[in-house]
């Protein structure tokens, strides 16, 4: 299955999460060939972050979005743990401080976008001021419904940039939302997690469902996609993320840049060098 095609959304559509089965995985996977295949990705995915690292000249923003528990935690530890935190940024998104909210609201954001050759992943991001800014109306409709055209522009000059952009939307059901925030009270190591948006977000689940829906259809494009992952099996959410950066990261077709240097000067001393310390030695 070509998971870049089957959970992209193409542009100007507009995805109904309310059929979209946060349950989805294909009928032959099972979780220990999945965990295998994740495996394989992650050392690949390692493979190519060295090349982007070395090659210094593109890089790639990783958006995560979701309703409350949906994984995107889960998601940065288990996908993007395993790489180089040398090349690697993660930030979280929360309320802007009183600094941020001074500014425009992508300031904040465009400061975290990735440098040449690293990895940034978001959790949360620029998404958040045309959703929760919307759904509990803290500022006019005419306001928010111009940052869709702004988030555009914005994403554009990033590709244009050098920049590869995949953002993807963790889709869960209100039963495992629930069921997730019911581990959070009763296991220990889980309980920090505990939040008093946790249940208050709950009753404007529509709302936020046709937010989603919205900016799906007005900033899925070429240069920035969004994928609708499903994301109740923790472990196909990890999978499915993984093979769509790899082939990502494939169709950079990234390549070891030359040496700054002259290899057969250097050899020269390197092999000057040694004879001189075994002639020491000796």
């Amino acid at each position: 299955m070509d998971y870049y095609e089957e959970f992209r959304v193409q542009p100007g559509v507009r995805p109904d999460l309310d059929v979209v089965n946060a349950n989805f995985k294909p009928e032959d996977l099972r979780k220990k060939k999945a965990k295998s295949r994740l495996e394989e990705l992650l050392l690949r995915m390692q493979e190519l972050q060295n090349i982007l690292y070395a090659e210094n000249r593109r890089s790639m923003l990783v958006v995560l979005q979701g309703r409350d528990a949906a994984g995107k935690d889960g998601t940065i530890r288990h996908v993007f743990g395993p790489l180089n935190p040398q090349g690697v940024r993660v930030r979280s998104f929360k309320v802007p401080s009183k600094l941020e909210a001074s500014h425009d609201f992508l300031w904040r954001c465009h400061q975290a976008t990735p440098a040449r050759g690293e990895i940034a992943v978001f959790n949360r991001s620029h998404y958040e001021d045309v959703l929760v800014v919307r759904v509990h109306q803290l500022v006019e409709e005419w306001v928010w419904r111009r940052r869709y055209e702004h988030i555009n522009n914005f994403e554009k000059l990033l590709a244009d940039s050098g920049t590869t952009i995949l953002k993807f939307y963790l889709h869960i059901d209100r039963e495992e939302q629930l069921q997730r925030f019911r581990d959070r009270l009763m296991i220990p190591e889980k309980n920090w997690k505990i939040s008093d948006a946790d249940y208050s977000e709950r009753p404007y689940w529509d709302e936020y469902t046709e937010a989603f829906q919205d900016l799906f259809e007005k900033c899925s494009t070429e240069d920035a996609p969004w994928f609708v992952i499903p994301a109740n099996r923790k472990w196909f959410r990890n999978l499915v993320i993984a093979e769509i950066v790899v082939q990502a990261m494939e169709k950079m077709q990234l390549s070891y840049p030359a040496p700054s240097v002259d290899l057969e000067e250097i050899r020269k001393k390197y092999h000057e060098a040694a004879r001189v310390e075994e002639t020491q030695r000796s």
